[in-house]
């Protein structure tokens, strides 16, 4: 259990589509409804939903504050800030850790959000960094869409070996361990399915 007022950072990590989002916006949320002074930052590439705000694949919504790098949030952050959260910090360049780092340090509840492994199922930086300096690390699990298993992989299904593109349904879906298939996925969508029927409706 992680004390209030004292300093530490909570890393929620998962495929896309496994509730990542809402869980940092549930945890910033309960820190408002608690009267906690919060700050809430994006990297500026992740625009799909919103310029402004942290937006779960459900729909949930928290203002946030757009930056380009690590270094915004250290040089944004407000002195009487207690908690902050940060969405997708698998976007944003390595000084994020020893910024995270330093925001513990300094008394305050750091949350952060974002992918565990990248497309091709390989750890995502500098998410594994993040995760081994924290004090608490939860990860989420999605529903493979294929078989309907538990889901732990992001697969890209649009043709392009950039590391980073940035999108949501159409262009990802999750997978179990059985059914990703590392890599790019054809451009006309999802890869059959492994047994050539698809699973039956929950």
């Amino acid at each position: 259990m992680i004390t209030i007022g004292t300093g530490s950072i909570e890393v929620i990590c998962g495929s896309m589509f496994s509730g990542k989002s809402e869980e940092l916006i549930r945890r910033l949320t309960r820190a408002k409804i608690a009267r906690r002074r919060v700050q809430v930052f994006k990297p500026r590439i992740d625009s799909r939903y919103s310029e402004v705000e942290v937006v779960s694949h459900g729909g949930l919504r928290l203002l946030a504050l757009a930056v380009e790098s690590s270094a915004e949030i250290l040089e944004k952050t407000h002195d009487r800030t207690e908690v902050i959260g940060i969405d997708e910090a698998q976007f944003f360049d390595k000084g994020i850790i020893e910024i995270t780092n330093r925001l513990a340090d300094l008394g305050k509840r750091v949350l952060i959000a974002g992918l565990d492994q990248d497309f091709r199922g390989v750890p995502f930086e500098p998410m594994p960094a993040l995760m081994a300096i924290a004090d608490d690390v939860v990860k989420m699990r999605a529903i493979c869409v294929r078989c309907g298993a538990p889901a732990s992989r992001t697969q890209r299904l649009i043709a392009s070996d950039e590391l980073v593109v940035v999108g949501a349904t159409g262009m990802y879906e999750a997978r179990c361990r059985r059914c990703f298939e590392p890599g790019v996925a054809t451009v006309d969508g999802s890869l059959p399915f492994p047994d050539g029927e698809p699973p039956p409706n929950p």
